[in-house]
C-alpha cells in the first residue's frame, strides 16, 4: 500500500542569487564558518579532530643532494631528509621551488612534508622504480608502492602550496568513448597497447593482464594527519585513499585527475574515524568525495566509518559530488555534509552499494548544498550498483544475499539544483527497502522528477521539483509523504 499526499508548490521558491561561478570558487565562502563552528553545529556529537604538531626543526632536501632539474632522480635524497627528520624527533622537511623528479616517497612519523610555492614533485613514469611492497598493515598482498605512502604512522602532515604529480597518465587505461578523437589519436600513437576490440588504450602493456595501479597518496592505520593547501594531481588510481585512519584533516587542498581517468576517484575515506574535509576542491574521473567502509564492525551498533565533517567543498567533474559506497559492509554513521557545491558532476549526492559488499548506513546529514548542470541524478540511492572495470561488460559482477545494503535515517535539506536529468531516484532491494529518508526545503529543476522502487517511509517537505509530469513515479513502495 502506498500513500502519497502532496500540494503543488510554487516554482518561485528558493531562487538562488548567484551572479557567476568560476572554477575554484566556492559560493558558500560568503557565509564561511570555522571548523570549530561546524563541529559545534553538527547534528551529532562530532569530536574535535586533533591536529598533528611538530618540533621546530627544518630539513631542506637540497642539503641531502636533491637537484631541481626535472631529470635527476631524487628518491634517495628525499628519503634521507625524511629519515633524518624522523630520527631527530620530527620537524619539517622542505621541498623548495623547482621541479623534483622522484620515485615513491615513504612518510615517517612526526614529519611535516612541506612543498613550497612553485615546487612540483614529479613522480617518475618508470614503473620499474616502484618496488612491490605489502598492501598495508598485516597484509600479505603485494602492490606497487604508492607515490606517497605511510603505514601505522602518528603525527604526519603534507603541507604547502606546491604540487605533487603522480604520473598517472603513464598507468591508467583510457576508454575511447570518454575522449575526443584528437586526444585518442595522440594517445595511441605514443606507444602502449589497445584492447582486442580497440575500445580501451593501455599506456603500459603489462597493465592489460595485471592492473595493479597504486593509489597516489595512500595512508593505512595512521593517526593525527593533516593535508593542507597542497595540490595532488594526475594519480594512477584514487588520488587520496586513507584507510583505517583516525583524526584526519584535509584543509584547502586541490585534488585533480583527468575526467576520463579510470578509477580516478578524488578523495576516498575508507573505514576512518574523526575526519574533517574543509574548503577543498575536487575534479576527477570517478567519485569526488567518497565514503567507504569494509570489514566487520567492532560491535553491533558500531561502524568502521564515523564522525565525518565535510564543509565548504566544491566538486566539479566527477561521477558523484558526495558519494557513499560502494563498500558499506563495515558500517557507516555520523556523516555531516554542509555548504558544498557540486558543479557538472554526473550525480550530485550518490549513495550506492550492492549485495555482497553492502552494510548499514545511517545518520547521514546533507544540508545547504548547491548543484548545477548535473548530468544524471541530483540525488541517487542505488542498491544495484555495478562496477565495470576497463575492458569488462556490465552485469559481470555478482550479487548475493550476503552483506545487503541497508540505507536508512538519511536527511537531505536546503538543497538547490539547477539542472539535472532526474531529480531524485531511489532503488532498494525487495528484501531490504531503502527507508526513513527525509527531504526538506529543496528545489530541483530536472527533466524527470521523483522515481522510487522498493522504498519505505520517504518524507518530502517543502520540496519543489520542476520537471515533466508525472512528477512522482513509484513501484513497490510504502508510505511516501509529500507535503508543502
Amino acid at each position: 500500500m502506498i500513500r502519497i499526499s502532496f500540494t503543488l508548490v510554487s516554482h518561485c521558491k528558493y531562487i538562488l542569487a548567484v551572479t557567476a561561478i568560476v572554477f575554484a570558487t566556492n559560493i558558500a565562502i560568503a557565509q564561511s564558518k570555522t571548523i570549530a563552528q561546524y563541529t559545534a553545529d553538527a547534528p551529532f556529537k562530532m569530536p574535535v579532530v586533533a591536529l598533528p604538531s611538530f618540533a621546530n626543526k627544518t630539513f631542506n632536501i637540497t642539503d641531502f643532494g636533491a637537484v631541481a632539474d626535472g631529470k635527476t632522480l631524487n628518491t634517495e635524497a628525499i628519503a634521507k631528509a625524511i629519515n633524518t627528520c624522523n630520527k631527530a624527533g620530527g620537524g619539517m622537511v622542505i621541498i623548495p621551488a623547482g621541479t623534483w623528479l622522484t620515485g615513491p616517497i615513504e612518510l615517517k612519523s612526526n614529519v611535516n612534508l612541506h612543498v613550497e610555492k612553485d615546487a612540483i614533485v614529479q613522480f617518475t613514469a618508470d614503473h620499474n622504480l616502484y618496488p612491490m611492497i605489502k598492501a598495508g598493515l598485516g597484509s600479505t598482498k603485494l602492490v606497487p608502492a604508492s607515490p606517497i605512502y605511510g603505514y601505522g604512522l602518528n603525527n604526519i602532515a603534507i603541507t604547502g602550496s606546491g604540487i605533487f604529480d603522480g604520473a598517472g597518465d603513464s598507468w591508467r587505461p583510457v576508454k575511447k568513448s570518454k575522449v575526443s578523437p584528437a586526444v585518442w589519436n595522440h594517445m595511441i600513437t605514443g606507444g602502449g597497447a589497445l584492447s582486442s576490440d580497440g575500445k580501451v588504450y593501455w599506456p603500459d602493456r603489462n597493465m592489460m593482464t595485471n592492473d595493479i595501479r597504486p593509489y597516489m597518496l595512500y595512508l593505512v592505520g595512521c593517526n593525527n594527519i593533516l593535508v593542507e593547501n597542497v595540490t595532488l594531481r594526475n594519480s594512477p588510481k584514487f588520488v587520496f585513499y586513507p584507510t583505517k585512519c583516525t583524526n584526519l584533516s584535509i584543509i584547502g587542498a586541490n585534488i585533480y585527475n583527468d575526467w576520463w581517468a579510470q578509477n580516478g576517484d578524488g578523495i576516498d575515506i575508507s573505514a576512518c574515524k574523526n575526519v574533517v574535509i574543509y574548503k577543498t576542491i575536487v575534479s576527477c574521473g570517478d567519485d569526488g568525495i567518497c565514503m567507504k567502509s569494509s570489514g566487520t564492525p567492532d560491535a553491533k551498533d558500531s561502524a568502521n566509518l564515523s564522525n565525518i565533517l565535510i564543509a565548504e567543498c566544491t566538486v566539479y567533474r566527477a561521477h558523484g559530488g558526495f558519494v557513499i559506497g560502494s563498500n558499506t559492509d563495515g558500517g557507516m554513521k555520523n556523516i555531516y555534509v554542509t555548504k558544498c557545491n557540486f558543479i557538472g558532476s554526473d550525480i550530485g549526492v550518490r549513495i550506492k552499494s550492492n549485495s555482497g559488499r553492502g552494510g548499514w548506513v545511517r545518520d547521514v546529514f546533507v544540508t545547504n548544498i548547491y548543484m548545477k548542470s548535473i548530468i544524471n541524478e541530483a540525488v541517487l540511492f542505488d542498491t544495484y550498483y555495478d562496477d565495470v572495470p576497463a575492458g569488462k561488460k556490465p552485469g559481470e559482477t555478482t550479487n548475493t544475499n550476503d552483506k545487503v545494503p541497508d540505507f536508512r535515517n538519511i536527511y537531505l535539506s536546503n538543497i538547490t539544483c539547477e539542472g539535472a536529468a532526474t531529480a531524485i531516484s531511489i532503488t532498494g532491494l525487495p528484501n531490504m527497502p531503502v527507508k526513513d529518508i527525509f527531504f526538506e526545503n529543496m528545489t530541483i529543476t530536472a527533466k524527470k522528477g521523483f522515481t522510487s522502487k522498493n522504498a519505505e517511509n520517504i518524507y518530502l517537505k517543502h520540496v519543489t521539483i520542476n520537471a515533466s509530469k508525472p512528477i512522482y513515479d513509484t513501484n513497490g513502495c510504502k508510505n511516501i509523504s509529500v507535503v508543502d
